[in-house]
């Protein structure tokens, strides 16, 4: 019959390159979208090199909470591999996945150093928050949240994160000091090691608004080589080059050392419940952001393979548990690459394994001093306030709640006192002011368990 001779036997016929080029274009629907294999090359460079500065970052703010540099910078290379790959060859969007900025920020200074938490027990929290957040992704229940949760609200938790990581930066850079007098203050430039910070933030910034191709990482290694400079001209050596050579093997130390009991008491449910939602509400900012501005959408207009995305998102979460990483997340930068042309998957998969090299590169990554990277967390702080501008601050029902959450997150040093703040306040002012409509019981228990962290102390 004519209609069993339809297969694709001339598959079969082509080269072998040209047959896998095919595969490729059939499976991730490059010319439906109108790209190619070397345009998806291309731009999964450019988002994994707008990215890379993660592979030094994470570990520079993990490694704070005790944990082995070299250990986290192995979990973050696989974490993002596994991650990317997953949103490339399973949602088939152009979008990283790697340990989130902030979520980072949450477990050095609020679960291990202002809750007093082993890390053993933080790595818990995060892999239990995963499995959290990969029921809610299966069972649909995120729309929900998504529904409770105040827009404007998000926008201010995005921005007073933004401040936070800013803060970190500055204060790693030792441009912000302790001050008796006034609690913190700035330094004396004519010391080596905030001079270099500001040396290397005005290159970082003009790279990064002349829009040069790996602004970050490009200010990250001249920022080393500025530390490296003045320091040995200082006799202060602030970076130094590796005794033992240039490459070295993973370190796996950290793999599957997580604490699964330790981290299900009841007291650390707050913490587990701030992962959920911070990790939840960004990669839904992520994907609704990129989607509109590069027009990945559906035929209903919804972000293309939205449910997948979350699922990944999701097993990310889990992931960075058992590899020994804060939580993972869908990457803003991304739309670098998706700036470059990239439309399908296959710019993850490309991006995914850009990575893997950077596993026996650690002692190259290791030499980079903190100063180095509190450049990039102050310009990464810009990335992320941008979506105070979404917030209506007329209305004052939802400004002074917003407000509170965009200070307190970076004043109090803890993201969660922002976030439990913000709700409350949101709430509060709806109910007293005769808009208690607007309140909606998703969000009433959400409150209750801000409250419930209040008073257990566990914030």
């Amino acid at each position: 019959m004519k209609g069993t001779q339809a297969r694709p036997d001339f598959l079969f016929k082509l080269p072998p390159t040209r047959y896998f080029a095919a595969m490729l274009d059939r499976y991730f629907k490059l010319t439906e979208n109108g790209t190619s294999v070397r345009i998806e090359f291309i731009a999964g460079l450019s988002s994994f090199l707008a990215t890379m500065y993660i592979i030094v970052v994470n570990p520079a703010i993990l490694s704070q909470a005790g944990m082995p540099f070299a250990g986290v910078l192995t979990a973050t290379v696989l974490l993002s591999f596994f991650s990317s790959l997953m949103m490339g060859l399973y949602a088939r969007n152009p979008l990283i996945v790697a340990p989130g900025m902030g979520l980072n920020a949450f477990f050095t200074f609020t679960a291990v150093k202002g809750l007093g938490l082993a890390w053993e027990t933080a790595l818990g929290t995060v892999f239990w928050a995963g499995i959290v957040f990969l029921l809610l992704s299966l069972f649909k229940v995120r729309s929900l949240l998504v529904q409770a949760i105040p827009a404007s609200l998000r926008h201010a938790i995005a921005a007073g994160i933004g401040f936070f990581i800013a803060l970190i930066g500055f204060t790693n850079a030792g441009f912000i000091v302790d001050n008796p007098a006034t609690l913190i203050g700035p330094a004396a430039l004519t010391e080596v090691l905030p001079l270099t910070f500001v040396l290397g933030l005005l290159v970082t910034a003009i790279l990064v608004v002349r829009r040069v191709k790996a602004a970050i990482v490009l200010g990250i290694l001249t920022t080393t080589l500025l530390a490296y400079l003045l320091g040995q001209g200082s006799g202060t050596p602030l970076a130094q080059v590796p005794p033992n050579g240039w490459l070295a093997a993973p370190d796996f130390s950290l793999l599957l050392r997580l604490d699964l009991l330790g981290s299900l008491r009841w007291s650390l449910w707050p913490v587990i419940f701030a992962f959920i939602f911070t990790d939840l509400f960004d990669s839904l900012s992520t994907f609704l952001g990129v989607a509109e501005a590069a027009n990945l959408k559906d035929a209903d207009g919804q972000p293309r393979h939205l449910h997948r995305s979350l699922l990944t998102d999701a097993v990310a979460t889990t992931l960075a548990g058992l590899l020994g990483s804060s939580p993972g997340t869908t990457y803003i930068e991304s739309a670098v690459g998706i700036e470059q042309g990239g439309r399908t998957g296959l710019t993850a998969v490309f991006g995914a394994l850009f990575f893997l090299p950077f596993l026996f590169l650690s002692p190259l990554l290791s030499v980079v001093p903190a100063v180095a990277t509190a450049p990039a967390l102050v310009i990464v702080g810009t990335y992320m306030i941008r979506p105070v501008t979404k917030i209506n601050w007329l209305a004052l029902d939802e400004a002074i709640p917003c407000f509170l959450a965009i200070s307190l997150i970076p004043f109090s040093y803890s993201i969660t006192q922002g976030i439990i703040w913000g709700f409350l306040s949101w709430t509060a002012l709806k109910v007293a002011t005769g808009r208690w409509r607007e309140v909606s019981l998703t969000l009433l228990i959400i409150d209750a368990f801000a409250i419930l962290s209040l008073v257990s102390g566990t914030h």
